[in-house]
């Protein structure tokens, strides 16, 4: 039974992939378009283009940045989210300035950021976290502030108060939307590394996908694009394990439930 559903699971998410990639194969096979080549002419140049060198040069620094800038965005963003939704007094004084700011799409910010932050590496890691702390930060006042009252009256009930009632109520009660939110950002931080890496950078995948259109490298800027789309999947890949290990006790709540 456990294999079956192994397998079951396997399918439904390589699935749909395997169909778009075959669909995409036999509508671009034979294509004369300079600006849609054939995928097995793309798929010749990927492993031209990124190798081991290239991979070093430009893949792992955009991997960098996407980590500091997204590692970040959660620290600030369940660090403000638990302020806000544990006093009210706090959400109601920032929730108007969040409201604006939350309305600005980030790649807006990009050349303000550019004036404070410079060229380099931080303004990329800054343009990251921009966009990646909002979802943290409402899907974490929105845990906080659906924890359970009668929780909260037991901890009050047996002493459980200051750190330990934060860390082991609210965190705890708050977690499954926190990681949602993290998972939201996840995906926003790989657009937001992409388009930082187009200003004024000398390196990163952004930077050679743009700079492959420049020069009218066609097939090699389709496997550019190609690489960042398995980069996205792998990545949502390890998040979707980390997230079953640390959330285990809430997956296992729920099939309890279910079961009822």
């Amino acid at each position: 039974m456990t294999v079956l559903t192994s397998a079951r699971r396997i399918l439904l998410l390589l699935g749909l992939p395997a169909v778009l990639f075959a669909a995409w194969w036999f509508a671009t096979a034979g294509s004369t378009d300079v600006y849609v080549p054939p995928l097995s002419v793309i798929l010749g140049k990927f492993g031209e283009v990124w190798t081991a060198d290239r991979l070093a040069s430009d893949v792992l620094p955009s991997l960098l940045r996407l980590t500091a800038g997204y590692l970040l965005a959660v620290v600030v963003g369940i660090g403000l989210g638990l302020l806000i939704g544990t006093h009210r007094v706090v959400r109601d004084v920032l929730e108007p300035v969040l409201e604006l700011f939350r309305a600005i799409p980030p790649p807006v910010l990009v050349p303000v950021i550019m004036l404070f932050a410079g060229i380099g590496d931080t303004m990329k890691v800054i343009v990251v976290a921009s966009g990646c702390v909002w979802p943290i930060l409402l899907n974490t006042v929105e845990g906080v502030r659906a924890v359970d009252e009668v929780l909260g009256d037991t901890c009050r009930s047996y002493g459980i108060t200051g750190p330990a009632r934060l860390w082991h109520l609210v965190l705890r009660s708050a977690s499954p939307q926190i990681v949602t939110g993290m998972r939201q950002s996840l995906s926003i931080g790989i657009i937001l590394m992409v388009i930082s890496e187009m200003f004024a950078a000398s390196n990163g995948l952004g930077f050679t996908i743009v700079q492959f259109q420049r020069t009218f490298a066609i097939p090699e800027m389709w496997s550019g694009v190609l690489l960042l789309g398995l980069l996205g999947f792998a990545l949502s890949l390890l998040f979707r394990l980390a997230e079953t290990r640390v959330l285990a006790w809430y997956h296992g709540l729920r099939r309890a439930q279910r079961n009822t």
